[in-house]
């Protein structure tokens, strides 16, 4: 309830900043001197940006992993309604993501930003109302405790006990009461990361109290199912890594293919041009149109085939993600030299505002590497995000839906990182990265990107084969 009126106050007040005169510069021509915004307005837009990332931050880790327990996991229907909520989550995700990137981008542009920023404004309105209409209908699992808390004590109690000897007998030696949790799955001890079941050694019989079901002090003394929690998530840490990586080439969509765009051919028609920044649809088109083909017509006949019920596994999907965005850079970089060369060596068709020549080939020739991208996002996102869900022990599923979107936020520092590298290294001669591409060479840019993605793809299948699915057993 909180995060959805801090999202909905974010939209209200950026909406503001647009309509109301007294919140936002006064017009300019161009070639005018343009007012600088005065800090009391300055204020107000970063009130409003700080409410949409307190409403982002809680609503994007916790919808998903709330919709995917409305399904009852011990039921067959309930786990193909699981592993089907993910990709048509993602497909509401990218449909909307594509409404917002040509319906709203073209009334913002060409008929008002107040209207334009009013709109979404007045969706996040009727998103709450619904939302709260239907309190009555969800199943809500009760939390048991911070799974952050239990995380410390496991680490505190296993280094308090690090010169004790290694249990010889995991059964025998480890403390293992009866598992009484609703929620939470009991897990199978497993010989990974040894050194943390010391955390778990009784040391003495007062660590323990009578009865022998609970410790005397849980930062002394930890069952082996806290254990093996924290087990789970740092065997998950490695996979989680190669997500970074791999959204450095995904992030590239959004930034120096606009760019690219604004030096190339966009006109449709006779006197339509497409905005550079729409380019962006591609991608999205391509996951909004691969997600129900997967799930409706594939996976029915890839499980005849592989015998999972997701028909393609989690990781397998998350490597063929990786291997598409690697595939999508090659192209991004033969196409990027292309509009280069043609600028470079034939009649350019105009200038930018920056002064960059316009090259006469065609922006639609990064159609294909968009829609590359779009159908890698739609492997590896979407199974990053179930994998997290699945394999995180059920009462940290919050956790697990942040750290897709994490992934995202980290990949976008790594970006610029890169970023400011190459501008320093290459700034002093031709520099990959000037202003005018044309004068650059984005291409091996992109060619670097891919570098990146085979020996993330490598770095990957290396964890795949490391990873152990989280096991069960009987209480």
């Amino acid at each position: 309830m909180f995060v959805h009126q801090r999202g909905k106050q974010g939209m209200f007040f950026l909406t503001l900043t647009a309509g109301a005169d007294s919140l936002h510069p006064a017009d300019c021509g161009v070639g005018e001197v343009c007012e600088k915004a005065s800090s009391y307005q300055l204020a107000v837009l970063f009130i409003a940006f700080a409410f949409l990332v307190i409403g982002s931050a809680g609503i994007r880790p916790c919808s998903m992993p709330f919709g995917a327990d409305q399904f009852d996991p011990h039921t067959e229907s309930g786990k193909r309604g699981i592993n089907s909520f993910f990709n048509w989550y993602y497909f509401t995700f990218t449909s909307a993501m594509l409404v917002s990137a040509t319906v709203i981008i073209y009334v913002q542009s060409n008929v008002n930003w107040a209207i334009g920023l009013g709109i979404p404004t007045a969706l996040m309105f009727l998103a709450c109302v619904l939302f709260f209409m239907g309190t009555r209908l969800y199943v809500r699992v009760v939390p048991e405790g911070s799974p952050f808390t239990t995380i410390v004590q496991v680490f505190a109690a296993a280094f308090a006990k690090r010169s004790l000897k290694q249990a010889k007998d995991p059964k025998q030696d480890l403390f293992d009461p009866p598992h009484t949790s609703a929620i939470v799955t009991k897990l199978a001890h497993t010989d990974q990361f040894r050194c943390l079941d010391k955390a778990a050694m009784v040391a003495s019989p007062e660590e323990v109290r009578s009865g022998g079901a609970a410790a005397a002090d849980p930062w002394r003394l930890c069952t082996v199912q806290q254990v093996e929690e924290v087990k789970c998530l740092i065997r998950i840490v490695p996979v989680w890594s190669t997500g970074i990586i791999y959204y450095v080439a995904v992030v590239q969509q959004s930034t120096y293919v606009v760019f690219s765009a604004l030096q190339s051919d966009r006109r449709l028609g006779s006197s339509f041009h497409v905005p550079a920044a729409s380019f962006t649809v591609f991608a999205m088109l391509a996951q909004t149109l691969w997600i129900p083909i997967y799930d409706r017509l594939l996976v029915p006949r890839l499980r005849k085939v592989t015998g999972k019920d997701e028909g393609f596994t989690l990781l397998q999907r998350q490597g063929i993600g990786i291997a598409l965005s690697t595939v999508a850079m090659i192209i991004s970089a033969v196409v990027e030299d292309r509009r280069r060369d043609i600028a470079l060596n034939q009649p350019t068709i105009g200038t930018t505002q920056t002064g960059g020549g316009i090259s006469a080939m065609s922006s639609f020739w990064m159609v294909p590497q968009l829609m590359i991208l779009g159908l890698s996002e739609a492997f590896n996102l979407i199974s990053q995000i179930e994998f997290y869900y699945k394999e995180i022990p059920e009462h940290m599923r919050s956790v697990a839906g942040a750290l897709a979107f994490c992934n995202l936020a980290l990949g976008n520092y790594l970006s610029g990182f890169l970023t400011t590298i190459v501008h320093r290294t290459t700034g002093g001669g031709q520099n990959w990265l000037a202003q005018d591409l044309n004068k650059g060479r984005l291409d091996l840019f992109y060619w670097m990107i891919a570098g990146i993605g085979v020996f993330n793809f490598v770095y990957f299948m290396i964890c795949a084969r490391w990873y152990r699915f989280k096991g069960t057993r009987d209480a």
